[in-house]
């Protein structure tokens, strides 16, 4: 098969959907890649590192899409993209549909198959292409609350750490998940005075022995959501529910009663985010501010750490894309975990949370990849 890796074009994006090494990989299994001239640049690959791992270079994103069958990428597409993509394409990267209909409907229109990292699963249950993200995410989160706090960014001029005799930020981390626990890992380790909400209490307690008594853990309720994020410094949104839209955790109401200067980073911005004043920033452009309370909505965070992202995604990803590549949609018959990151094959929505987001019917993966083959 052959594998096109085009550049990322959304703003600020500037990881790549395989580095050098995974090309190697690829090319030792057979298949001819193909990559556009810079898409590496960013995460810090140069072109000839392409050329000596066995990959062909590309002028531009259009001859990418027309050489190739299997199109990796790492943000989802931009309209220019989804029309390049025809019912010949598999494409896998992240997709994040449920709070973006526009994607959604040209990537059916397309009639190319959409595999979205963050749908697929394990055998735990986990989501192991969106989990090295999530890390990266719950960690810069913390360094940008951190930065944002500082009076000439909007905050309220609070060291997040303290120092001897002056008590540190108050942290509230919403969802104890990946994102969270590597934000209260980040926050904690800084010296901030760390709580988590959450709703599973076996999680709680995992949380409990891992921190050994330096953060706590309440369940979640609507009474302890609304108790901790008036007392905090920082808020950090880290919930999910797999591919549907993030639930809306902070009211517009709540916000004039936070502490003025205050921070609400959305890490669940991609899903929609899961505070109700939330809009999507960029890095060049990255908060707003509504009732005093600063907002940080950046969409894809991770993208401020290219070279660290992408080899983390990539040695994620390589697997799944290999099986891809070595049998086409047949890896989806081989493996119920690739096939639950199915979200649109053949102009129908294959993942039953985008599906009810979208508000679009639901076809079950399997006999929607049989329709196609038939």
């Amino acid at each position: 098969m052959r594998v096109g890796v085009p550049k990322e074009i959304k703003p600020g994006e500037y990881r790549v959907g395989l580095t050098p090494t995974a090309v190697r990989e690829y090319v030792t299994h057979g298949h001819g890649v193909v990559v556009e001239k810079a898409a590496g640049h960013g995460a810090g690959y140069e072109d000839q590192a392409y050329v000596r791992a066995g990959a062909t270079l590309a002028e531009d994103a259009d001859a990418v899409f027309e050489a190739a069958d299997l199109i990796v990428k790492v943000k989802e597409p931009q309209k220019v993209e989804w029309q390049r993509l025809t019912p010949r394409h598999i494409l896998f990267t992240y997709l994040h549909l449920a709070p973006d209909p526009a994607q959604a409907q040209g990537l059916l229109a397309s009639g190319a198959a959409a595999i979205a990292y963050e749908t697929v699963t394990d055998r735990t249950g986990g989501l192991p292409l969106l989990a090295p993200m999530s890390e990266v995410a719950g960690r810069i989160a913390v360094f940008s609350a951190a930065e944002t706090l500082l009076k000439h960014n909007g905050g309220m001029g609070l060291l997040l750490s303290g120092v001897p005799g002056v008590s540190p930020a108050r942290v509230c981390v919403l969802g104890g998940g990946v994102v969270g626990a590597n934000a209260a890992r980040m926050a904690a380790g800084l010296g901030a005075e760390v709580v988590v909400i959450e709703r599973s209490v076996p999680r709680m307690r995992e949380l409990d022995d891992m921190f050994m008594g330096r953060l706590r853990t309440r369940y979640s309720t609507l009474d302890a959501v609304e108790e901790e994020i008036l007392l905090a410094d920082v808020v950090i949104g880290a919930v999910l529910t797999p591919g549907a839209a993030a639930p809306k955790l902070v009211r517009r109401e709540h916000l004039s009663r936070m502490k003025t200067g205050s921070v609400l980073v959305d890490v669940s911005i991609d899903q929609g985010g899961c505070f109700e004043t939330s809009h999507p920033t960029t890095h060049a452009d990255p908060t707003y501010t509504i009732d005093g309370v600063v907002h940080y909505c950046v969409a894809n965070m991770p993208g401020a750490a290219p070279r660290t992202s992408s080899d983390a995604l990539v040695h994620a990803t390589l697997p799944f894309g290999l099986a891809l590549a070595d049998q086409g949609l047949d890896a989806l018959k081989h493996d119920p975990h690739l096939a639950r990151g199915l979200n649109i094959l053949g102009g129908q929505v294959t993942h039953p949370a985008v599906a009810l987001a979208l508000g679009k019917p639901f076809v079950d993966p399997y006999g929607a990849w049989a329709h196609k083959t038939a």
